[in-house]
Parts: structure tokens; sequence; C-alpha cells
């Protein structure tokens, strides 16, 4: 049985590799070039908070569904895929999405509220659709299949996502270049795919190698 410290070091570890290059933070980057950074976090955080508890929930419906070691099998296979994901991206070049028209419904309920709040409202939208079927909604599921509806999982994500975002909103906001973060995608890869052979070598030779 894993220390509740113990699984919210590894919901940290993973989601901190899944960030860099994921489309959440390239939105983030676009929307801080516009409004106040701090309340592009705020918006982004409040849906990604919103997310991962729903996520953590799926994973531990899933987890009582089946057999421990079809599980593992399954986590296994997610961390696989996650590090070829992260491989494809290195190549395949991701456009961030445009922030809301003057002329819209969202840009005219946003007109309403004061100025230090603009951009909550963008970012909050864009993040609540954005990330659905995301590497970054993967992890929350494996973890919680692995771990079940723990609070831990959830602590440790955002230890991760907030800091994470807020250094990309505060760094874009004062410098419209962008970083090549193709040597990220690279580390993060090696990474998945690593935790995933520890659970292949758990089955394999009876031995664990990694905090997982």
């Amino acid at each position: 049985m894993e220390s509740f410290i113990s699984i919210v070091g590894t919901a940290f570890i993973l989601q901190l590799t899944a960030l860099p290059g994921e489309k959440g933070q390239l939105v983030i980057a676009g929307l801080a070039t516009r409004y106040n950074p701090y309340m592009v976090v705020a918006g982004a955080s409040t849906a990604f908070g919103g997310w991962t508890v729903i996520e953590i929930l799926l994973g531990n419906a899933l987890k009582g569904a089946l057999p421990a070691v079809y599980l593992d099998g399954i986590t296994a296979g997610l961390f696989f895929i996650f590090g070829a994901w992260l491989l494809y991206t290195t190549v395949d070049s991701v456009d961030t999405p445009e922030v809301a028209p003057e002329g819209s419904r969202l840009a005219a309920i946003q007109s309403r509220l004061p100025e230090r709040l603009h951009g909550f409202l963008p970012s909050f939208w864009f993040m609540v659709f954005g990330e659905f079927g995301d590497k970054t909604q993967l992890v929350t599921i494996g973890l919680a299949v692995q771990y079940g509806a723990t609070p831990a999982i959830w602590i440790g994500e955002m230890l991760a996502i907030i800091p994470v975002s807020l250094a990309t909103a505060l760094f874009f906001s004062k410098t419209a270049h962008r970083l090549d973060q193709t040597w990220f995608h690279r580390v993060a890869a090696g990474i998945f795919v690593l935790f995933g052979l520890d659970i292949v070598a758990a089955y394999t030779i009876g031995r664990s190698f990694l905090p997982l």
C-alpha cells in the first residue's frame, strides 16, 4: 500500500513530465500575451481542478471493474502510449488557439467584468473543452486506476500544474518568443517509457525499481 506522500510525489512527477508542450500550456501562453497572466492561470487552474476530480473518479470506477493484473497492464500501456505521443509531438506542429473575437458572446460577457478579471473566462472555457482527451487526463486516469480515488493524486497534480502554468503565463506575458520544447518532450517520453517498463518488470522478474 503506497503512502499518501508517495502518491503525491508520483502524481507530481508524472504530471510535470506531461505538461511541457501540452496544448493547455500553449493556450495559457497565447492568452497571457493579451490578458492578465494571473487571471489566465486562475481560469485554467479552476478548469484543471474540476477535470482532475472527474478523471480520478473515472479511474477509480475502472479500478473496481477489472483484476489487478489487467489494470497494471492498462497502466503500463498508457505509459508507453504517452511516451510515443510525446515523441510524435516533437515533429508535429501545434498551433495556439486564438483568443475570443471581440464581437463574440464571450467577449461581451467579459466586458461587464472589471478589467483586472479579464482573461479568467477565456482561459477557463478553453481548458474545459480543450483538455478533453488530452494526455494529462490519461495520466490522471491511469493513476486513479492504480491507486483509487485518493486526494493525493489531485494534490500532486495541482502542485505541478499551477506553478508550471504560472511560469508559462508570466514568461509569455513578457515575450512573444517560444522555447524549443523538443528536448522536454524527449525527456518526458523517456520517463513515461521507464514507468511502463517498471510495471512490466514487476510481473516478469518480480521486482519493481521505480516508486509507482
